[in-house]
């Protein structure tokens, strides 16, 4: 297969750790120069350079900014310096891995004695899922998606699975689902594609915060059929996949990236409750 990413630039949106970071790493190993939005203080700072000299070892270009991504005002600033970057050549790449959410319940429990508020609510929805919406209207607004150009954003099954605390974040990834199909059919006509991957259960920064985690990546990791749970770099290797696509045909999608482990849990569910 031709490679489409050599000397095309990316941006990574989430780059400094998790499925970003991975997402980097891939797309400078194919050649691809990589531009990377992070949010970090003190010791993430640190690590964020080391990845950008990574990068560039690699022997392509990459440049990291430390501006929140999900503000108005960070991304008014970085996308001018995108297109300078670029030199105004569109990006073949855009990867949406935002994750910063309130995971607080809908409804006080005797454990927190705490209710999501509307500020909560109205934030990760904002970050996780609105984002994307935007960055895609300045970017294109910038000549910088056109066609060739391949939009991916991170989704997750807890679009319809319920865990404790995750209802602000599930409904952030149920938004999210919806925009890609719609950027998708706006976006046709311009020939770019717009899909979302819903990763399995994945050890990052992200998963960690959630209340409860140990036990639901024991459980998840079981029930794989790949006897072991997705890592970013499963992730990373369907971005390259799909980057390299010489079609936007593939496009409105959301695309499990889990080793089948949702149609797993699915059959698991379906055989308990056949016993009963």
């Amino acid at each position: 297969m031709r490679n489409r990413l050599r000397d095309r630039w990316c941006l990574v949106l989430g780059a400094s750790s998790g499925m970003g970071r991975a997402t980097a790493l891939a797309l400078a190993e194919q050649g691809a120069h990589v531009a990377g939005v992070h949010f970090d203080r003190a010791d993430g700072v640190q690590a964020a350079r080391e990845l950008e000299c990574t990068l560039r070892s690699q022997g392509v270009r990459a440049h990291l900014f430390n501006v929140n991504a999900a503000s108005d005002r960070g991304r008014t600033r970085l996308v001018p310096a995108l297109a300078e970057l670029t030199g105004g050549r569109p990006l073949r790449t855009v990867l949406h891995s935002l994750a910063f959410g309130s995971l607080v319940p809908f409804l006080p429990t005797d454990d927190t004695k705490q209710a999501l508020t509307r500020a909560q609510l109205e934030m990760t929805l904002d970050v996780m899922a609105h984002s994307l919406v935007y960055w895609t209207q300045d970017l294109l607004a910038a000549g910088l998606v056109a066609e060739g150009t391949r939009i991916f954003a991170m989704t997750s099954a807890g679009t319809s699975q319920v865990l404790p605390s995750y209802g602000a974040v599930s409904a952030a990834k149920a938004a999210l689902e919806s925009h890609v199909r719609q950027l998708a059919c706006e976006l046709a006509p311009h020939g770019a594609s717009v899909n979302a991957l819903r990763a399995g259960v994945t050890v990052t920064p992200s998963l960690l915060r959630i209340p409860g985690h140990e036990e639901f990546v024991g459980d998840s990791a079981a029930g794989n059929p790949h006897g072991r749970l997705t890592i970013p770099e499963d992730v990373a290797e369907a971005v390259v996949l799909l980057s390299n696509a010489p079609s936007s045909w593939l496009t409105g999608n959301t695309i499990g990236v889990d080793g089948a482990e949702l149609v797993a849990a699915g059959a698991t569910w379906s055989r308990r409750e056949a016993t009963r």
